[in-house]
């Protein structure tokens, strides 16, 4: 049996310049976070040849073509396992439409696990490269880069996505306390709401084909290194300014990514003394990202109270195994 444990990710600028209508014309960047919230794959050897995959369904099929869900298909078919095996998945989160990029650490956490189930033990890099590979190339997703280098790599990164398809990975070097300080300014409040996020990035991504979006794109791009540097230096307050004007960019990229419910939410927790925020993610629901002063913060829960909070932590580690017990040998 392996377990994988893989991270979520809370993205806090660049968000849309990783989609590659955007970095094909050029480079792409992003600073984006892993959480202490985590999506498990679960892959333990059966005696008979079929495969079990348990998730909010349960199938039982005889070959790898038959699976419905798509990403453990392909990521069985990328990694060559073919029989003989249950795999289970578990989220702490909403799996689908959360905007904390699940359906990305899913595919990490398959590959690293299916992997590891033969034997193998593979990169970081190849994760993302390989789930990105799946999810956008052989699966159609109109999505970016983003959620699958942050789920393999883990921790604080700024990230370039080049034109050439390669993806440079900067880890931000931040102290304990330092990461304690980040992430205690920073609240997450569940909408209810959730949304596929193929409905709006599909229309993003038409505009972009279209030559529409790319100056609000650029004015997202150019708040990246400010927040990094906001981060490194410990200019805390100024990360909640960044994130409100990478807010303000964002809702016009697509006609989906806001509402009047959701505005209203945002306009309310500014009045109480939040600095900044965005929906997590490609907009329209899931969790709303705010960045509170501490002494603030009680001001915005009470405002907020018919929302339930999600606490977190800041997590340094990528996709990783938890389990390895491999009770026979490998197919």
């Amino acid at each position: 049996m392996i377990i994988v444990q893989t991270p979520l990710r809370i993205s806090l600028a660049g968000g849309g310049t990783d989609i590659r209508e955007f970095y094909s014309r050029e480079p792409g960047m992003v600073v984006n976070m892993t959480i202490d919230k985590y999506v498990f794959v679960i892959v333990k050897e059966r005696f008979d040849e079929k495969i079990y995959i348990n998730y909010s369904k349960k199938e039982i099929c005889d070959s790898v073509d038959e699976i419905q869900h798509e990403l453990v298909r392909e990521a069985m078919r990328k990694t060559g396992v073919t029989s003989g095996v249950e795999i289970t998945t578990l989220a702490d989160i909403p799996s689908e439409g959360s905007g904390l990029g699940s359906s990305s650490s899913v595919t990490v956490g398959l590959l690293n696990a299916l992997y590891m189930y033969q034997g193998e033990q593979v990169t970081a890099e190849r994760l993302a490269r390989e789930a990105c590979e799946i999810e956008i190339d052989i699966c159609g997703k109109p999505i970016g880069k983003q959620d699958q280098y942050i789920a393999a790599y883990g921790g604080v990164r700024f990230i370039k996505f080049n034109p050439d398809e390669t993806v440079e990975v900067e880890k931000l070097p931040l102290t304990d306390a330092q990461l304690r300080k980040l992430g205690s300014n920073l609240l997450l409040f569940y909408t209810g709401k959730t949304r596929k996020s193929a409905e709006v990035l599909s229309e993003q991504k038409e505009r972009m084909r279209k030559g529409e979006n790319i100056e609000y794109l650029r004015k997202i791009k150019e708040l990246v290194i400010p927040m990094k540097e906001a981060i490194l230096k410990g200019d805390y307050d100024a990360i909640g300014e960044l994130l409100h004007l990478n807010w303000m960019y964002k809702r016009q990229l697509a006609s989906k990514i806001t509402d009047p419910e959701i505005d209203e939410l945002y306009e309310r927790a500014l009045a109480a003394g939040a600095l900044g925020g965005k929906i997590s993610g490609a907009g329209g629901g899931g969790f709303l990202l705010l960045y509170v002063p501490r002494h603030k913060q009680d001001a915005v829960r009470e405002e907020l109270k018919e929302l339930r909070e999600l606490p977190f932590l800041i997590e340094r580690d990528g996709s990783k195994v938890i389990f390895n017990m491999r009770r026979y040998p490998s197919r």
